[in-house]
């Protein structure tokens, strides 16, 4: 599932199909009408989290790329139909493939709260940091998922940030101290940068140290995997560095 950063890329590739018209659309998405895209200019590409804002005149969509959605610019896959496929004015092309494709309300700045998208110049820690107060009983694995807190973090991003911080996925947010509360809301969005430099770069997965990893580099002992807490994405962590909060 493409995190925040990898929609930030996407937003940067795709900026020069702003003020140009769609010349075609075809695709097998049932929610949003491909001959009604046809003549009219993109008005605006923003992200929010982990979804992808197209703004014309008439409506306004998003695409949500779920677990395996991708996207492919002035070029298609040879094994895949695209779920949407817009041909630009410039000759360019951008497809979305595996993914969901939803209309939004035009007016999206009364949809969506850019405070807590952790890549908007508009992110808000303290916002973050009484959402989290709210939910005591919550896992941190859960609420670091938590779209309505940190919209954008993903999996990736979840594991990394406990392992910097040294938090045990399955501790809960009440007692977590107000300094390690605080260091949690901090890495969320300092390591989505991070994330972005390095996916920029294609050395992402580089500088994992937890995500996918066996061996801790802290303690040289082997990660414990699981799928933890509502969410039950998969959690990497160490036993000995990431202190358990108990409930």
């Amino acid at each position: 599932m493409p995190e925040g950063p990898t929609l930030v890329i996407l937003r940067e590739e795709a900026a020069r199909f702003e003020g140009q018209h769609i010349e075609g659309a075809s695709g097998n998405l049932t929610t949003v009408e491909p001959a009604a895209l046809i003549g009219q200019p993109i008005l605006d590409l923003r992200t929010f989290g982990k979804q992808f804002i197209v703004r014309l005149p008439d409506l306004a969509f998003r695409v949500h790329f779920l677990m395996f959605g991708s996207y492919r610019i002035d070029e298609l896959k040879e094994d895949k139909p695209p779920r949407l496929a817009l041909e630009m004015e410039d000759g360019g092309s951008l497809n979305f493939y595996a993914c969901s494709i939803k209309p939004v309300d035009q007016d999206i700045d009364a949809v969506y709260d850019w405070s807590a998208d952790v890549m908007s110049d508009s992110w808000n820690p303290a916002k973050a940091l009484k959402k989290l107060r709210a939910k005591p009983a919550t896992l941190v694995c859960d609420a670091l998922l938590d779209q309505t807190i940190f919209a954008g973090v993903g999996n990736i991003v979840k594991n990394e940030v406990l392992f910097r911080i040294r938090v045990h996925p399955a501790s809960t947010v009440g007692r977590l101290s107000a300094p390690k509360l605080r260091e949690l809301v901090f890495e969320a969005r300092n390591y989505c940068f991070d994330f972005l430099a390095w996916k920029r770069a294609y050395v992402l997965k580089q500088h994992w140290l937890a995500h996918a990893k066996r061996i801790c580099p802290r303690c040289n002992i082997p990660y414990t995997k699981a799928h933890l807490g509502v969410t039950q994405r998969r959690s990497f962590f160490c036993e000995r560095c990431q202190k358990r909060y108990p409930r």
